[in-house]
């Protein structure tokens, strides 16, 4: 009995001493600590840390200056691409003289807008000038300006937009039409004035957008005799539009001659000649097609 349990204490005993071994010894960063102490996993982090280390300083020193050229070469071409731009652009749309023509306040609109339904009384039809550059529309009645009929044009779209709806007739297709209509037959009155001067030889200082704005003024007595006939009825209208269509013939005759006319209003004396009467007769063919623009436009609102 004793052989045997000194037997089985000899058998336990190395069993106790793997235990307490391993958990005597089963410390991480002892056993890691051997193992680096050894020099195996030294040098092998720095083998690996070195040329990542030196790969990435390397990458940086090489990236910035090329980032940095790319970006610059980049910021040129969109600087000489909007250059480019902005000169072709400003060849067909003239951006910076339309700002002249949209320089308006409220005093210069109601003033305009007084002009427009009653020009009898008005005596001075010049445009002033400063220092060879017309002034600004507000500080001028006489001054074009494209305010008034880009929103005569928008106000006529929707004044007939109403009437159409009183008369149960609405749609957003017949509502596209009259805006597609009106624009239509204002590009054709441009280009046909454009083509008579042309013909003709005027030498004016007129230009596109200035005969675009006088073109433009007639949605004013439109606007006006649409709303008359919408309140009190076809009577109303025809009598507003026929006093809105003599102001504008007025008011056309009065602005145009002093600018198909500039050369005889120049010298001083009447206008004579062939090429004189030519150019009154344009300016009488001018003023006399807004009345018919206006009628034809708007006729078909009242009913």
């Amino acid at each position: 009995m004793d052989y045997t349990a000194s037997q089985k204490g000899s058998r336990q005993q190395p069993n106790v001493r793997l235990r307490n071994s391993s958990a005597d010894g089963f410390d991480g960063s002892q056993l890691f600590e051997d193992t680096s102490g050894s020099g195996s996993q030294t040098p092998f982090r720095s083998q690996q840390s070195g040329p990542h280390a030196a790969g990435f300083s390397g990458q940086s020193i090489l990236t910035d200056p090329m980032s940095n050229l790319a970006m610059a070469y980049g910021s040129s071409l969109a600087s000489q691409g909007k250059e480019i731009m902005d000169k072709n652009l400003d060849r067909f749309i003239p951006i910076s003289k339309l700002k002249y023509y949209f320089a308006v306040d409220t005093v210069y609109v109601g003033k305009k807008l007084g002009l427009l339904v009653f020009p009898y009384m008005h005596e001075n039809w010049e445009v002033s000038y400063q220092q060879d550059t017309p002034v600004a529309p507000r500080f001028d009645v006489n001054a074009p300006d494209l305010y008034i009929p880009a929103m005569g044009f928008i106000t006529y779209v929707l004044v007939a937009g109403l009437a159409l709806g009183t008369q149960d007739r609405f749609s957003p297709e017949l509502l596209g039409v009259q805006a597609s209509s009106a624009l239509v037959w204002l590009i054709m009155e441009v280009l046909a004035v454009l083509l008579s001067l042309y013909l003709v030889t005027v030498n004016t200082d007129l230009t596109t957008i200035d005969l675009l704005a006088f073109s433009g003024y007639k949605y004013v007595g439109m606007i006006v005799g649409v709303v008359a006939g919408l309140m009190f009825g076809r009577p109303a209208y025809y009598l507003s539009l026929l006093w809105c269509c003599a102001a504008i013939f007025v008011f056309m005759i009065r602005t145009l001659r002093l600018k198909l006319l500039s050369e005889a209003a120049a010298e001083g004396r009447l206008v004579r000649g062939a090429r004189n009467q030519l150019r009154m007769y344009l300016t009488m063919s001018i003023a006399a097609a807004q009345p018919l623009f206006m009628y034809w436009l708007t006729y078909h609102l009242i009913r």
